[in-house]
């Protein structure tokens, strides 16, 4: 049976999605992850670094709090990590409450902005908006829609240009879900948030001019298996090159230290600062 046919729009010229042999590179993700356990990310090295501010704890900067937004099939917990070195560096952060991002983009997009809406009005401030993969297309949007909730954006993995830029086998995730949502199951990703006026609606508001009062960070990755790279650098972003799987870029020490950076402040990973 033939798998469903991604909308044209969302593939333009000068894309391809990687080939087949490509997610062979995403087994670099268990390196990657060692490497985080190697280099102590968080709790220990922060205690060597700055054993006077873990005495105490580290407090929380006055920076605008981040909201942590995971990729396709995956939920908060995949940027545990990432939350959690945010968190030593006095960030204050917040999950997305998206258990599984497999559901309509366009319904998952309203309940980030609900979410955004309740954290900016708690704080008082605007948002920093950190999305891998999937997320991050969700991300840009919401800074298009709503640059008084959202004061910057940084987007790992994110096909921005070319959605539909990516490895066979993530197709045939996405059409295992419309064929469920199609028998019945709710919840799920429909033929049209794949082909259809759903999935138009999105990509044409990813594409609009980011707002000048939102920063916007790429981060992409040429080591990338699941989606062609050259899609993850957006024109209007600042664009940081890292060497991770796309998985892995939620638990590389490189990609960890790039989204620090991007929403600020001093990053220690590998037992360095910067």
């Amino acid at each position: 049976m033939a798998l469903l046919a991604v909308a044209d729009f969302l593939l333009p010229e000068g894309f391809s999605p990687p080939g087949r042999a490509a997610v062979l590179r995403e087994a670099a993700v268990v390196t990657e992850a060692g490497r985080l356990a190697w280099s102590r990310v968080g709790d220990t090295v922060l205690r060597r670094a700055r054993p006077a501010a873990y005495a105490g704890g580290v407090p929380l900067r006055d920076v605008d709090p981040v909201v942590l937004v995971p990729g396709f099939m995956a939920g908060d917990a995949s940027l545990g990590a990432l939350a959690r070195t945010l968190r030593a560096q006095g960030h204050r952060t917040y999950r997305s409450q998206i258990h599984a991002n497999v559901g309509c983009t366009v319904a998952a997009a309203a309940q980030l902005e609900a979410r955004l809406q309740s954290i900016a009005e708690r704080r008082g401030r605007r948002v920093v908006v950190v999305g891998h993969s999937l997320g991050g297309l969700l991300a840009r949007g919401l800074a298009v829609r709503r640059p008084d909730l959202v004061s910057g954006i940084v987007t790992l993995g994110s096909p921005m240009l070319a959605p539909g830029a990516h490895h066979v086998g993530l197709t045939r995730s996405l059409d295992a879900l419309v064929r469920l949502s199609r028998a019945g199951v709710p919840g799920l990703m429909a033929a049209d948030c794949v082909a259809g006026d759903c999935a138009r609606t999105s990509f044409e508001e990813s594409r609009l001019p980011v707002p000048p009062e939102v920063t916007f960070t790429a981060v992409y990755s040429r080591r990338d298996g699941i989606v062609d790279w050259r899609a993850c650098i957006d024109p209007l972003a600042t664009p940081v090159e890292v060497r991770s799987s796309h998985v892995g870029m939620v638990v590389d020490p490189t990609a960890i230290r790039a989204v620090v950076d991007a929403v600020g402040g001093r990053c220690v990973v590998d037992g360095s600062s910067r």
